[in-house]
Order: structure tokens, then sequence, then C-alpha cells
């Protein structure tokens, strides 16, 4: 009955059931060969529905978090981390941290693969359900110093505070002024409890407090970062260089 068909697919796109009435036709068709219940059929409507907004929530976290590139878990070769153990790095994907609102500090040289880690984290952590919110230390302090002025910052400030996980790269990367340091405690301090913060870092805590130019903001900060965190040291010879591409190839 194509009448009563087209009528079922209007009525669908009025519920915001969307992308089942783009294939109405085919689930018809599948339920009638297989003789399907009406239980069974509503089930697999429902279901399908429920994927599809999932993978659409899915991809809008995703570009809300901002990544500089897709780095999964997957991708991550814990044999090129021998820091690292198997079953860490489980407890890590598993995200009860996330649960508790624990941080993680990942300490180590310069391509040893604390970025790809957090990213890697942070997709994870999408794929479950979390907000996420990955900025690198050099542009938050721009985002401090022009969210009065421009609405995409203000909206990007937003963004970090209501997320579920927010990962700073390169954090003491270089040097702050005491009005930059005094804005990223108050954003740690905004977070602090409700939320897990992923740090990347080649400068351990014990050496922030030069960079950071105030020993009592230092304290104040280091106290609410580290209060519940894990600190990974990762080490060893930077991926990058080990597996470098060259004009000449490998001859």
């Amino acid at each position: 009955m194509p009448g009563v068909t087209a009528e079922l697919k209007q009525q669908m796109k009025l519920l915001n059931f969307s992308e089942t009435a783009k294939i109405l036709d085919d689930f018809l068709i599948d339920a009638e060969a297989k003789q399907l219940t009406c239980r069974e059929f509503l089930h697999q409507l429902i279901q399908y529905e429920l994927h599809k907004r999932e993978e659409k929530h899915q991809e809008k976290r995703l570009k809300w978090a901002a990544f500089p590139e897709y780095k999964s878990l997957e991708s991550f070769n814990p044999a090129e981390q021998q820091s690292l153990s198997k079953k860490q790095l489980q407890q890590l994907k598993e995200l009860l941290w996330v649960e508790q609102a624990y941080n993680l500090i990942l300490l180590g040289p310069p391509g040893v693969g604390k970025t790809h880690l957090a990213i890697g984290l942070g997709i994870e952590a999408i794929r479950r359900g979390y907000k996420v919110s990955f900025i690198q230390m050099d542009a938050l302090i721009h985002l401090f110093k022009t969210q009065e002025i421009t609405r995409s910052g203000r909206v990007r400030i937003k963004r970090i505070i209501s997320s579920d996980l927010v990962i700073i790269d390169d954090l003491m990367f270089m040097a702050m002024d005491r009005n930059e340091a005094n804005m990223f405690f108050q954003l740690v301090n905004r977070l602090y409890g409700q939320t897990s913060l992923i740090i990347t870092s080649n400068k351990g805590p014990e050496d922030w407090g030069e960079l950071l130019g105030d020993p009592a903001i230092t304290t104040a900060i280091l106290d609410r970062i580290i209060h519940k965190s894990e600190v990974v040291h990762l080490s060893g010879d930077s991926y990058r260089i080990k597996h470098r591409k060259t004009i000449f190839g490998n001859n």
C-alpha cells in the first residue's frame, strides 16, 4: 500500500524518526520476508533509529572536541612504549578514572606518544558518550586573552567548562606571565572535582613553578591537579625520528 507507506514516512519524520523513514521500504520488505512479529519489527525500527542517532551525536562530540588529528588507541602501539604496560593501557581505556574525576598527567620528551595517547583516550571517551575538549596550551592562553572580545572565544571556553574530559596538550611548553597563570588557575579551579584533565608535558610538576612565575599560584594549581591524579612517565626514542620518512627511502 504505497499511500499508507508514504503517510507512515511522513509521520515518522514528524516524530523525528527521519533516519528510519529513509529506509522504511527496506525494513518492510525484510519484515515480510522474515515474517517478523509486530514486536520484532518495532524493535528493529527503534534499534536502528537509536543507532543512527548515537552515530550523529558521536560525530558532533568528535567535532566539538577539536582534535588536531584522529589518533585512536587502536593505532597506539604498546610495543613502541615500554614504560606503559598493556594492563595499564587497558585500565586507562576502561575510563573508570573519568567517572571518578581523576586527572591523568602524561610526562616525557617529545615524540614518545603523549599526544597520541591523550587523543586516543579522548576518542574512546567520546565513544562512551562523554563530552571532550582538546586544546594546546598556547591556544588556551590565546583564548583567555580573547574570550571577552570574540564570540568564538566565549563559546570555546563554555564548551571546555561543560566537558567531562579536558585535554591540555604541551602544558608548560612556554612561560606564563602572572596574569596568564592566574587565568589558568581560574580554569583549573572551575574544573576541579567535576571534570577530568589529561595533561601532556615534557616538564614534571616540580618544574612548573619556574614557568608560572608565582609560587602561590603554582601551589594552588598543583594542589588541584595532583590531588586526584595518576602520573605516567613515557620514555624511549622519538617515534617521529624512528619512523621518519625520507626523500631517498630506505635504500
